[in-house]
């Protein structure tokens, strides 16, 4: 069974509004609902919303059709996961996916959730390769192209920070290796967060399952939406599409 993790607590300050920031309508949206939109034409089956601020108000206006689990304090994408634990469980396969990514269509997740399965991996980011890197999260590989780990902006090296290989945040674990590797996470980083990321760099190193990176070229799909300036970007980009 496939299922999907959808994270949407965040307050989005930079939007300047009270808004939650997933409920900020595209092209007369809110924008989480395309990315359920996505989770399901991928073929997930169940899905459950990560919510935090104003929970309320997006649970009214998302409705009854996915589950809701509350992260009372925002502190990190792997908290967030971890609040999600009992909805993941131990079977099967899960997508984590992000409320602010309008633009991810579900073709490209599928593809996604087809590499993973085809190829038995543990875990499988969605990646794509930006001219201007800043702000994402990096995939560093080795010398034959293997994924070693996913290295965040701020934690990066020099050298990390020149890959232009970038995670969009959108990943596909089999369950049982995501809960081991949410045991094993914690918040000894720039930002004192608990990283999701670091769960792909704990599931490499067991050696038992594979970690690897698909790169897609639709790379309007990872886009985030966290100004108001990016979410008439993103209209824009729907209205073309």
């Amino acid at each position: 069974m496939l299922k999907a993790v959808i994270l949407a607590a965040g307050k989005g300050t930079r939007m300047e509004s009270e808004l939650p920031k997933v409920l900020h309508q595209v092209l007369g949206r809110p924008m989480v609902s395309y990315v359920i939109d996505a989770a399901r034409q991928a073929g997930a089956e169940q899905i459950c919303l990560v919510v935090g601020h104003q929970a309320e108000l997006v649970r009214e206006t998302v409705g009854d059709g996915v589950k809701y689990v509350l992260q009372e304090q925002q502190l990190g994408t792997g908290h967030a996961v971890i609040c999600a634990r009992d909805f993941i469980g131990d079977e099967g396969d899960v997508l984590i996916l992000c409320g602010d990514t309008p633009l991810i269509q579900g073709s490209t997740l599928k593809k996604m959730v087809d590499v993973h399965c085809t190829s038995g991996n543990g875990a499988t980011v969605l990646s794509t390769v930006l001219e201007d890197a800043a702000g994402y999260g990096r995939i560093v590989r080795n010398e034959d192209g293997a994924f070693i780990k996913n290295v965040e902006q701020k934690d990066a090296s020099p050298e990390e920070q020149e890959v232009k290989e970038v995670n969009s945040g959108m990943y596909i674990f089999r369950a049982e290796a995501l809960q081991e590797g949410l045991d094993s996470l914690t918040n000894d980083n720039a930002q004192g967060e608990y990283y999701l990321p670091d769960v792909l760099s704990f599931i490499n190193c067991q050696g038992r399952l594979k970690v690897d990176a698909m790169v897609t070229d639709q790379r309007d799909d990872i886009r985030g939406v966290n100004t108001k300036q990016q979410l008439y970007e993103a209209e824009e980009i729907m209205k073309r599409r």
